[in-house]
């Protein structure tokens, strides 16, 4: 940081590298005026817990700072990209209230957020681009101002984002416009498109568990709960998780293990659920339509028998080779509770995962 510094003449900022916003309220970027001020701020942040509105209260390890230029800034814009669902497109955001979460101006100053929506099979046009320019009042450098905006898109475009902002852009003192700072959200699906974005994928900045599960083929995200549940098909793990809350219950995960998983995953995402030390009761809701219920009923009792289960198991089955699969669960000398239906399911884990 102290090199890097004084490769810039001295005045820099140096900002702490995670993925998460607000960096700025939380004390993670600091505007320093000496190589040696950026050094002391590195050693103040670097290994430590980050805590800012994005994180939550657990923080995030700051293990990557950034050194760059300081400029005389005159304005500061915000400019974002997002996929609207009413549009069925993408959407050009664009304020004067730039250096602050977007969110917080949508909700005090709605009226200060300029729209332009895009049709996909066009792109941005210019006169759209123009338009922006001057509802920023950045007339005055409408030229660079138009190349940014539609670089901005192209860029949303080619990596198959599904959000891209620069926050803030800004007018410098001299007349310059300039991205000071950017993110990009891309769209997990076409990933496979873009081999050069995956090798950027920073595995620090994820939860454990799910840099596991995705190795592995499944789709995991961790909550905040404590009743870990497994399902086949994201409808029904959406369904799942509302009846847990209805039933007083706070889901600790999302997981998918998907319509074609053999027994091996449904071990594997077993495991993986019940490493989350919040899991005080787990239930497994599966529909047998592509997948077989006895494939997941003995998944379910390998994984229990090799990791020696603990919590309440509670298990509703219903499709393909439902009998074959209870046939299995009660053969397996393991303790598990067995639903009948969704709601009996969600009452029996909840009130388990609270005894």
């Amino acid at each position: 940081a102290r090199a890097a510094a004084a490769r810039l003449g001295g005045r820099a900022v140096v900002k702490a590298q995670i993925h998460a916003g607000g960096r700025g309220k939380a004390g993670g970027v600091k505007l320093v005026s000496s190589p040696e001020e950026a050094a002391e701020f590195a050693g103040e942040i670097l290994g430590k817990p980050l805590i800012t509105i994005q994180t939550g209260p657990e923080g995030r390890v700051v293990k990557r700072l950034l050194v760059e230029e300081m400029l005389d800034v005159a304005k500061e814009f915000y400019l974002g990209i997002v996929l609207d669902r009413w549009t069925a497109g993408p959407v050009f955001l664009a304020s004067t209230e730039g250096g602050i979460e977007i969110e917080v101006t949508a909700e005090k100053h709605p009226e200060k957020i300029l729209k332009e929506f895009i049709d996909p099979r066009l792109g941005l046009e210019s006169y759209q681009a123009r338009k922006i320019a001057f509802g920023l009042s950045l007339g005055g450098a409408l030229k660079d101002t138009v190349k940014n905006l539609s670089g901005l898109y192209r860029a949303f475009q080619k990596n198959d984002a599904s959000m891209v902002e620069i926050n803030p852009f800004v007018l410098t003192k001299d007349g310059r416009v300039l991205a000071l700072d950017a993110k990009i959200d891309f769209d997990d699906n076409a990933l496979f498109r873009h081999p050069d974005l995956l090798e950027l994928r920073d595995l620090d900045e994820e939860d454990p568990l799910e840099v596991r599960a995705s190795e592995q083929g499944l789709n995991y995200i961790k909550l905040d709960g404590n009743v870990g549940c497994m399902v086949n098909g994201a409808g029904l793990a959406m369904a799942r998780m509302d009846i847990s809350q209805h039933a007083g219950g706070m889901p600790a995960n999302f997981l998918d293990v998907g319509g074609g998983a053999n027994e091996e995953q449904v071990k594997n995402g077993f495991e993986i659920l019940l490493s989350d030390k919040n899991v005080q009761a787990v239930l497994i809701n599966i529909f047998g339509g592509i997948m077989r219920c006895d494939i997941v009923a003995a998944g379910v009792v390998a994984a229990a028998k090799s990791l020696g289960v603990r919590v309440p198991v509670v298990i509703r089955l219903e499709g393909t080779n439902v009998d074959q699969g209870r046939k299995i669960l009660e053969e397996s000398g393991l303790n598990f509770t067995v639903a009948q239906g969704m709601k009996d399911a969600a009452e029996k884990v909840v009130r388990l995962a609270g005894s």
